[in-house]
């Protein structure tokens, strides 16, 4: 019998199909890298150069010596941490009460959370300006770490509800003989079993928070609470050139602003991998 896997047209077409995935995902990256550190005068040539001839750190130099590119890093920061901690603390309480308990209304509820994903974000983008007006809250991150809590809550506490219900119940019901209480049971029992799950949400909350564009372009106005994407999709360039487009420096500023995710994937990918496969098997 001939084994498939042992064919070498099946392995060549599955290596090339391998490869040109890589190529379809890596290139745009590539291609940003490769615009950073080329001089102004490379980046639109005829024919097409895909190495520059003369590579230059100059985009990176200006970039990083840009204040208001450098305040956008730190509120981005604040907003993307300050949400995913939130985030986290809410959705662990919420996912522990809905994944653990069995009550009337529960089924509704979490799907209820899972419709709040399903909205579109400038569904309800009239409303939260109002809402904004209404607290005092407009040009200030605050407005960002509210608002970014509609997406990234809902979407932690349906995942890490999940997690909860796949845990065994037995070593919940250990806990309760030897004395503890619902609140030490979640706190030194579950919530370590828990740490794949946290990180995970975690991780793809701070990513949601970090990119985020709509809300930080309609509820900040001064340059000084930009944060990231609108502060790139605003760069302006700081040595003159009119009204030309400083694309070097925004693709720089580009690299620079994915090098900290790219960081984190790398550090947390054991986690990340266990918490995407907890729960596929019950046993």
């Amino acid at each position: 019998m001939t084994k498939t896997r042992g064919n070498p047209i099946t392995r060549t077409l599955f290596y090339i199909l391998v490869a040109a995935i890589l190529i379809y995902i890596l290139f745009p990256f590539y291609w940003a890298l490769r615009s950073s550190i080329s001089p102004n005068s490379e980046l639109f040539t005829t024919p097409v150069r895909y190495f520059p001839a003369n590579p230059t750190l100059d985009n990176y130099r200006q970039v990083l010596s840009n204040g208001l590119f450098l305040r956008a890093i730190l509120n981005s920061t604040i907003v993307a941490g300050s949400v995913t901690l939130l985030a986290l603390g809410i959705g662990v309480l919420g996912s522990y009460a809905l994944g653990r308990f069995k009550f009337s209304g529960r089924t509704q509820i979490l799907y209820l959370v899972l419709s709040m994903t399903m909205f579109p974000q400038i569904a309800i983008l009239g409303a939260l300006y109002n809402m904004i007006n209404t607290l005092g809250l407009y040009n200030s991150l605050g407005a960002l770490i509210l608002t970014y809590m509609i997406f990234t809550l809902p979407f932690t506490v349906w995942v890490l509800t999940t997690f909860f219900e796949a845990m065994p119940r037995e070593i919940e019901e250990a806990a309760y003989v030897d004395g503890a209480t619902p609140w030490q049971t979640l706190m030194k029992v579950l919530l370590p079993l828990l740490a794949p799950g946290l990180v995970t949400t975690g991780l793809l909350a701070f990513i949601a928070a970090w990119n985020e564009f709509l809300y930080a372009l309609s509820f900040t106005q001064t340059p000084d609470k930009r944060t990231i994407p609108l502060a790139i999709a605003t760069f302006t360039p700081l040595t003159g050139g009119g009204f030309e487009i400083p694309w070097g420096q925004m693709m720089a500023a580009t690299i620079v602003v994915t090098i900290p995710l790219i960081v984190l994937t790398l550090i947390f990918q054991r986690r990340i991998l266990a918490g995407l496969t907890a729960g596929a098997v019950k046993g």
